[in-house]
């Protein structure tokens, strides 16, 4: 199987710092399956081409492998497209080969990686199981120009008819690294299989690649479906994710009176800068923490690491762990906490989890305290129960630190205008006696005693505008 990278970017020789390869050798790397080959067919200042070349070998693939179909020595097992067809095989060969580009890294050339550059790339046998008008759903609406040519299945047998497979060339200007990824989860996809076990670890790896242009992608739910062989758990955890992590379509929509809100955080921020209440909720969590002599602490749903950069420091706290389901939020609190230039002992202290509020987690289990800040709102409220669930019964820590917005307390807010929320992604916003009722219904049912407080200076009748509840797990 072949992949050809084109480019007439000036000079066309950057592509091979882009690529960590050198265009005078030839990089082979042994896989599981067979060998993969990046060599340069094509070199000069004015175009260059690198060729991925994946030497499968089928027989290999299931020789000393334990299973039915291969015990069974079923004919296809052993007479397959597998060495001639993209595939996931293909997608999996990217990785390793190309994994440094495929991530946006490039030690020589950093200055060029987010830099759109004109872009070929070519599959002589790419598998469309949905034919053509697939394979331009999925590529077009990326800003692909797309050329294909169905195979046939014997040009010596016209009669034979078509084949699934198409010669095709994909014309683009984006970041290599980012076209890179769209052709790591689209090929299985054309494919519509994989050749090896689809696990839990493999919707982590749909959405790292993913980010930022799935959750928008409008074959979406295609895309996962296949990507994930068509195991529906696995879908419906990869979209949710999706779902709780793409604000986008809150964001850019118009409020009822026909005007446009400001955008996501920009608004809520601009709110509450006066009474500086994002630092007075941090501060407040911390000394919450402190004062529980919590140990152990898993911000769920960090964000850009606000928290975990207040908790940080701190000599009681020996473990810290920052989780969300956005990759993009994580890499903005890596980038927040500049753990590189911390002492060793703080960047051994933290450490991070990509995952879901909404599904169990056995990682989350173990901490003496989880901190839920300003997160509960941005959840459609049917999915509280299932968030309940994941935290107070699965993960169960010693201690939950809740906090939310105060809706009664937007009246006070002279930007704001009545009835409408303080983020556009907020799905609501509760009263005093909304979130107190909410939080001792948890309490009693998962066997926690709960107290409330407020942050942020209090008005005599409409409250504080950040309400919070301290949940303790009762012996």
């Amino acid at each position: 199987m072949l992949l050809a990278i084109t480019t007439t970017h000036r000079p066309a020789t950057d592509l091979g710092y882009l690529l960590h390869k050198h265009p005078e050798r030839v990089h082979s790397r042994r896989q599981s399956y067979g060998v993969a080959h990046v060599f340069f067919p094509e070199v000069s200042e004015e175009r260059c081409t690198a060729a991925l070349f994946v030497e499968v070998d089928p027989v290999g693939l299931v020789r000393d492998r334990k299973g039915t179909s291969a015990s069974a020595g079923l004919m296809d097992q052993y007479v397959n497209d597998r060495p001639y067809a993209a595939s996931s095989l293909l997608s999996a060969a990217m990785a390793d080969t190309l994994g440094s580009a495929m991530g946006g890294r490039s030690a020589d050339r950093p200055e060029l990686v987010g830099v759109p550059l004109p872009l070929v790339f070519s599959l002589p046998t790419l598998p469309c199981r949905g034919g053509e008008r697939l394979l331009r759903a999925l590529f077009e609406p990326l800003g692909y120009e797309v050329e294909a040519r169905q195979l046939p299945l014997d040009e010596r047998f016209p009669s034979w008819g078509a084949s699934p497979y198409f010669s095709v060339q994909l014309r683009t200007t984006a970041p290599l690294h980012l076209a890179l990824t769209h052709l790591y989860v689209l090929i299985p996809v054309l494919d519509n299989s994989k050749h090896y076990w689809v696990g839990e670890d493999e919707v982590d790896k749909l959405l790292a690649r993913g980010e930022p242009w799935l959750g928008t992608h409008p074959q979406r739910d295609l895309i996962v479906r296949r990507y994930l062989k068509h195991r529906r758990s696995l879908a419906d955890l990869a979209i949710d994710r999706l779902v709780v992590s793409d604000g986008s379509t809150a964001e850019d929509a118009a409020t009822a009176d026909g005007t446009d809100a400001p955008r996501g955080d920009e608004q809520e921020h601009r709110l509450e800068r006066s009474l500086s209440l994002n630092e007075r909720r941090l501060e407040a969590v911390a000394a919450v923490v402190e004062s529980l002599q919590a140990s152990s602490v898993i911000d769920l749903g960090c964000g850009e690491g606000r928290l975990l950069k207040q908790l940080l420091p701190m000599k009681g706290v020996v473990r810290l762990t920052g989780m969300d389901v956005s990759h993009r939020s994580l890499q903005l609190a890596r980038e927040r906490l500049n753990l590189d230039r911390q002492p060793q002992m703080l960047q051994d202290k933290l450490s991070w989890l990509h995952s879901s509020l909404v599904y169990r987690d056995a990682r989350f289990a173990g901490y003496d305290l989880a901190t839920l800040v300003e997160v509960i709102e941005h959840l459609d409220e049917p999915r509280l129960g299932m968030l309940s669930r994941v935290v107070f019964e699965f993960a169960r820590p010693k201690a939950v630190v809740v906090t939310t917005p105060n809706v009664d307390y937007n009246a006070r807010f002279p930007g704001l205008p009545a009835g409408r929320l303080r983020h556009p992604d907020h799905r609501f916003e509760w009263s005093r006696p909304q979130f107190q009722a909410w939080a001792r219904q948890q309490a009693d049912h998962f066997g926690y005693a709960v107290r409330f407080e407020g942050i942020g200076d209090a008005d005599a009748h409409l409250g504080a505008p950040t309400q919070m509840a301290i949940f303790t797990l009762q012996p």
